[in-house]
């Protein structure tokens, strides 16, 4: 059979096994870069997570230089239930905080979804 007299259903299983290799080449490529990017950012990772560690570490560090430094001042306990005031207040503020905006994002999308839904 000559390519000029294919039958249409041939044509069609060419176009469609030829897809078919597109999509699979697609996906085997976009594993590839994902693999890639990965592997790239992982020493960025390590070192992003040693530096919150460690700045975790200076901050309890600097919470018990305090205390010593409150200690010479107060009793020894009553230094420590001072920071632990301190820190639940700037915690009870930042949660808030955080809860309020988290509360604005859900409003905006339950907005944004109604107006979809208006649309539609």
């Amino acid at each position: 059979m000559s390519e000029a007299q294919r039958s249409v259903f041939d044509i069609l299983f060419d176009v469609g096994s030829n897809f078919q290799g597109i999509v699979r080449s697609e996906f085997r490529l976009a594993t590839t870069e994902l693999r890639a990017d990965i592997s790239a950012s992982q020493s960025s990772v390590w070192l992003l997570g040693i530096g919150v560690l460690s700045g975790i570490f200076a901050a309890f560090f600097a919470l018990l230089a305090l205390l010593y430094a409150l200690s010479y001042v107060l009793l020894a306990w009553a230094a420590a239930l001072l920071i632990a005031f301190a820190l639940t207040g700037c915690a009870t503020v930042l949660v808030t905080a955080g809860s309020r905006r988290l509360g604005r994002l859900r409003i905006a999308r339950k907005l944004a979804g109604e107006s979809q839904e208006k649309r539609e």
